[in-house]
């Protein structure tokens, strides 16, 4: 059963940034966009990219391997018919918790 787990805190992750995280044994990338926090698999499921290092512009995240482009809200690729899992984000506090 998913639970929340603690990921860092919310200051650590500023508007317009991202962040790689270990939550729950899982490597995540977590998002802030304009004070919403999103929360995706950091792999890319064209070549395995690291989602986290990827550009952000609103809610499109786009991979540093090979332009890939995914909504961050729903997780589906703007490229082409795959999906990258997403994952809920609570604030509590100052801190970020991820449900996995």
């Amino acid at each position: 059963m998913p639970t929340f787990v603690k990921a860092c805190p919310a200051a650590e992750i500023p508007p317009g940034s991202g962040k790689t995280l270990a939550v729950g044994g899982k490597e995540i990338a977590v998002f802030n966009v304009d004070g919403t926090f999103y929360a995706i698999d950091n792999e890319c499921p064209h070549r395995g990219g690291p989602l986290g290092e990827g550009d952000l512009e609103g809610c499109v995240l786009t991979c540093p391997w090979h332009a890939w482009q995914f909504d961050l809200k729903t997780g589906e690729s703007l490229t082409d018919d795959s999906r990258v899992t997403t994952y809920a984000v609570k604030e509590e506090g100052a801190d970020l918790f991820v449900e996995v």
